[in-house]
């Protein structure tokens, strides 16, 4: 009997994590850390819902933490088989996954010594070494290679377009296809490929983290030329949390589109992201996934001055306006950008740009909704600079693409599930699929178990 348990990404657009049973054999489909309101986050500290010695073979759609970063903790507790991705995945992660148990152990030290945490002593959920350990049970596979992960269970990876390495699984056993959208890409990205056109799968499992949303149909770099030219007017500076992998590549990008247009005044650029600062160098590696050129790519990785140390951190926060600072976390949920925050978000000349999906419970959901302070690092923060958000350069297809995308399957599947986003998105896009596709559709539960029989 073939199988899927959502073990994450239900009601939420964190922690993936799909369990399928199938030929007697058990695949774990993306292994993420659930990020944002507390009850979610707590799942990361508490048991897994099945043995990790059980699992016969871990894929990874892609290298985000919301889908790799429970790997380290899965090693840890047993988990001993490959863990399957692409080869850019697998370069991704290994910057990715320990840059996460550092963070964790750099937030678990600054919580013990200034003494803030309900918990004595704080401690990280897995630490940099743990991270290390499991990347030796990356298996790098190439797109549309079709391979065995485990007897009976075969696999392809194919273009899904939102960052660098994400993929499409496509899953045969038992004469079936199950097919995984991971996060799904757009048709006209700045800098990644479209994803790969679908024509049949008899079951389907699609993201919908802006299933009830279309982007802004304004040019991105009409709204971020904007922001910054406002903020520069008043001496202000530009504090910019983007995510290591894709945003801090894309807005690099396009602020040197800015530039060499003359569309910006050519003020100091930072990324202020270790991590940011060697996914943006892979992107040479891996020219075919994307669509810049390699004068582009150099272009892009010289828009910016690179800050690496923590001396040189600390050193920014100190310095005033005009500049562009560009750190990690994309939803403020942790690292460097937390004390950038701290330091500029008190001045009303500043300006902090909200450059993504800010998911429910985080601290770039609070600002969104126009949070007059914020907690970090256990004091609250006033929020006086301007609160911006560059909606339309979001690296996940709107609901129109996605449905449009799914306007190439030569038939319905069996049945959709419809997962990784919030309750009204999800519902929203399964409430589309059915009107405008006349597909089934369900949005399933957490760790609910549906039969692909």
């Amino acid at each position: 009997m073939m199988s899927i348990q959502f073990l994450g990404a239900t009601s939420t657009v964190t922690g993936s994590k799909y369990l399928v049973h199938a030929a007697g054999k058990q695949v774990l489909v993306d292994c993420g850390l659930f990020q944002g309101f507390k009850q979610l986050r707590l799942r990361n500290w508490g048991q897994f819902p099945v043995d990790p010695k059980s699992i016969d073979a871990v894929v990874l759609t892609h290298a985000h933490l919301d889908h790799s970063g429970y790997l380290p903790l899965l090693v840890k507790n047993g988990y001993k088989g490959p863990i399957f991705c692409t080869a850019a995945t697998a370069d991704l992660c290994g910057i990715l996954l320990p840059d996460s148990g550092h963070l964790q152990e750099e937030d678990a030290r600054y919580a013990n010594r200034r003494g803030f945490s309900k918990h004595r002593p704080a401690l990280p959920l897995y630490t940099e070494e743990d991270a290390k350990r499991c990347l030796s049970q990356l298996r790098p596979v190439e797109f549309a290679q079709s391979i065995k992960i485990a007897p009976g269970v075969d696999m392809r990876l194919l273009l899904a377009g939102h960052i660098l390495g994400a993929a499409m699984i496509e899953m045969r056993c038992e004469g079936r296809i199950l097919l995984f959208s991971g996060d799904l890409g757009r048709p006209n990205d700045l800098v990644m490929q479209p994803p790969a056109r679908v024509e049949h799968a008899d079951f389907l499992v699609i993201e919908s983290t802006y299933g009830n949303r279309r982007h802004d149909m304004k040019d991105p770099l009409d709204v971020l030329a904007d922001v910054i030219t406002r903020t520069v007017a008043r001496q202000g500076v530009v504090i910019i949390p983007a995510f290591a992998v894709g945003r801090a590549q894309t807005l690099l990008y396009a602020i040197h589109l800015l530039k060499i247009a003359r569309r910006i005044p050519d003020v100091p650029v930072y990324l202020n992201s270790p991590m940011a600062v060697d996914a943006t160098n892979i992107y040479h590696r891996h020219r075919t996934e994307h669509r810049l050129t390699e004068e582009q790519c150099k272009s892009m990785c010289t828009t910016a001055k690179f800050v690496n140390s923590v001396e040189e951190s600390k050193a920014l926060n100190n310095k005033r306006g005009p500049m562009i600072l560009i750190s990690a976390s994309g939803m403020l949920t942790g690292g460097r950008v937390l004390h950038h925050l701290k330091a500029f978000a008190p001045d009303a000349r500043n300006t902090i740009l909200l450059s993504g999906f800010q998911s429910g419970g985080t601290r770039g959901a609070a600002l969104a909704a126009g949070a007059e302070t914020v907690k970090i690092h256990g004091e609250q923060v006033p929020i006086r600079a301007e609160v911006a958000t560059l909606s339309n350069l979001s690296a996940h297809a709107d609901y129109v693409e996605m449905l449009d995308w799914l306007g190439h399957f030569s038939a319905p599947p069996r049945q959709t599930f419809i997962t990784h986003g919030e309750p009204a998105a999800a519902d929203a896009l399964r409430q589309s699929i059915e009107e405008k596709l006349k597909w089934q559709c369900t949005v399933p539960e957490y760790l609910e178990r549906a039969s692909l029989d």
